[in-house]
């Protein structure tokens, strides 16, 4: 962990929604004028999507289905907890873009499912978002080298009707294509993505209010306002619950470091939460400097 250099670590899988988690920290690091650079961990895959889809196809035939973009042999997880040691230590880090639609294959003039060549850049603080930022591996150990660790896991047949709803209509696979990446990654998911929830500062689980009983048939992902969220801190010394309660309408506290919101408020939610731990690391990273 560093203080001249704060990590924020947004972890979740694939379709979880970290976007929404994203778009919130970006309006404070434009509000308040703090200089930060975000990288997607979809940089950190080792291989390009047709070298994948080979390794996964040969895999199957192998009966060995425990490789997907989950599994640690299928990422550059040492390259990622070193690109954070390094940011924390010189604000400087290298990263990568991933191209998954047609619009950024026209932006960065590389072939959708391939990656763009490494880049450097610097900041005053880094913003990952991705499947691994908590992972803790034999050999590798990403999660401490991060100031902020968040996680964000909607339950799990919310989470994949929103992956289906996305790689389908955004990036245009099949629904059938999409059912075989998440039966495949099942094992890893289990194993390598849901343990960092363990690990996380402050996790966001969505539930639904709607039946989503069967989400290979929905034909629309549950509304905000259809859903509640479940935000649990690690460590709940210091936080005021008084006040979030009270500026959140229709929140309620369900365990001592569980507070739920109603799903239409999630953003207002994230505002009251990141803003002050967001301050305090730019406190922290300031006074560092002056010592």
């Amino acid at each position: 962990m560093s203080k001249k250099f704060p990590v924020i670590s947004i972890t979740g899988s694939s379709g979880a929604g970290t976007s929404t988690v994203r778009d919130s920290f970006q309006h404070i690091f434009t509000r308040d004028n703090i200089d930060a650079s975000i990288i997607d961990g979809d940089a950190f895959h080792k291989y390009e999507r047709q070298e994948m889809d080979d390794l996964i196809k040969k895999n199957s035939k192998n009966c060995d289905v425990n490789f997907s973009h989950f599994s640690p042999d299928a990422n550059l997880l040492g390259d990622l907890a070193n690109t954070f040691k390094r940011f924390g230590a010189t604000g400087k880090y290298k990263t990568r873009r991933y191209i998954h639609t047609d619009e950024e294959s026209r932006i960065y003039k590389k072939e959708t499912g391939t990656m763009t060549s490494w880049s450097d850049a610097k900041s005053d603080l880094l913003f990952y978002e991705g499947l691994h930022g908590a992972y803790v591996g034999p050999n590798v150990d990403v999660a401490k080298h991060v100031d902020l660790l968040v996680g964000v896991v909607p339950i799990i047949n919310l989470e994949w009707i929103q992956k289906l709803h996305r790689d389908n209509r955004i990036r245009g696979y099949s629904q059938e294509a999409v059912m075989d990446t998440i039966l495949n990654r099942m094992p890893d998911y289990m194993h390598y993505i849901a343990p960092q929830f363990s690990r996380t500062h402050i996790n966001f689980q969505r539930v639904p209010m709607v039946d989503t009983s069967n989400p290979f048939i929905a034909r629309d992902i549950p509304s905000a306002d259809e859903s509640f969220v479940v935000i649990r801190f690690d460590d709940p010394t210091g936080v005021d619950f008084a006040y979030l309660l009270r500026m959140l309408h229709g929140s309620m506290m369900t365990r001592p470091n569980t507070i739920v919101v109603p799903g239409g408020k999630m953003g207002l939610a994230m505002q009251f939460i990141f803003t002050p731990l967001i301050h305090e690391l730019n406190k922290k990273r300031k006074k560092s400097w002056r010592l």
